[in-house]
């Protein structure tokens, strides 16, 4: 699969002095779902505003579709697609104004049945003349949605596209991202929830003070960074963990009838043979076993706070 936005060493200074951005390499690849994860003030709205053309870079290059998007801003800026953060809208224009103006301004065409089919799609048909102030936070997402896909986009951005957005409006939305990626969209999201990258995306990039510190395939990030937990569930109530099993770092619940050993998945030993033939040694019964996976979650967060 080829890439379709290429950012080489790209860079971000702002007058104040603060950088941004420290030296970004990186590929996104046609068709995927790319999820950018990181801390308030980690760049990745700066990264998103530079490829956009909304900011100007300090150093390094970007290009769109094979198009430089300094020098070819005209036609980048139509290849791709913005939600930004804020609910950026005429209050008392419609939602139909809305959206068909957004087209005309990229130069497009009118084409009232692209319009429609997307406000069916996005659940917006029957307020397609309502004005904006009379919808409610979610439904102006879906507006802001609407707006930067109205003029056809190959590529689209979501900044914090379900900020303030209840659960039930988040898996729509979901939903609508998928639609969207097998319609043949590119589509690269920032987020604070991190299950909608563990949801969603095909992989993610963690950016931490203005660099990037790794993107991966979510599957196989996950796997290999990723730690399991086994927890053994005892027949008997102990108050204390056996001397015997000190070298194993295990965790004993409250009731004193469950044990949690924490393992790495690369390593090539996990020690759960040996640890289960030493709890029968020491005269613990086992009442059931069961393994759980690091969730995104877990490796985000020891990501962002290793220094």
């Amino acid at each position: 699969m080829s890439d379709i936005i290429t950012i080489a060493d790209l860079e971000k200074t702002y007058h104040s002095g603060h950088q941004a951005l420290k030296t970004i390499n990186l590929g996104i690849k046609n068709g995927e779902i790319l999820a950018l994860l990181g801390p308030n003030g980690a760049g990745k709205t700066t990264l998103i505003s530079i490829i956009c053309g909304l900011v100007n870079p300090s150093g390094g290059s970007v290009t769109v579709d094979g198009y430089d998007i300094i020098k070819d801003y005209r036609i980048t800026r139509q290849l791709i697609g913005l939600v930004p953060q804020e609910l950026t809208l005429g209050a008392f224009e419609t939602v139909w104004d809305t959206v068909n103006l957004s087209r005309g301004l990229f130069g497009k065409k009118t084409d009232a049945a692209y319009l429609d089919q997307l406000l069916r799609d996005l659940s917006l048909h029957d307020k397609k003349y309502s004005e904006i102030r009379t919808l409610s936070g979610g439904m102006k997402r879906r507006v802001l949605i609407a707006k930067a896909l109205s003029h056809e986009p190959k590529i689209l951005f979501l900044d914090e596209p379900t900020a303030g957005v209840d659960v039930e409006l988040r898996k729509d939305m979901w939903q609508i991202v998928n639609k969207l990626r097998a319609s043949g969209v590119t589509i690269i999201l920032t987020t604070h929830y991190i299950e909608e990258a563990e949801e969603i995306a095909d992989r993610v990039g963690v950016i931490r003070a203005g660099e990037l510190l790794l993107i991966e395939d979510k599957q196989r990030l996950m796997q290999k960074l990723g730690k399991k937990q086994m927890t053994i569930e005892l027949r008997t109530a102990i108050t204390q963990i056996p001397a015997a099993l000190a070298e194993y770092d295990l965790e004993l619940a409250d009731s004193g009838e469950q044990l949690t050993y924490t393992y790495d998945t690369r390593s090539g030993q996990t020690g759960i043979t040996r640890l289960l033939q030493d709890i029968s040694q020491v005269g613990l019964t086992l009442k059931d076993l069961n393994t759980t996976q690091s969730s995104l979650e877990d490796i985000f967060v020891n990501l962002v706070h290793t220094e």
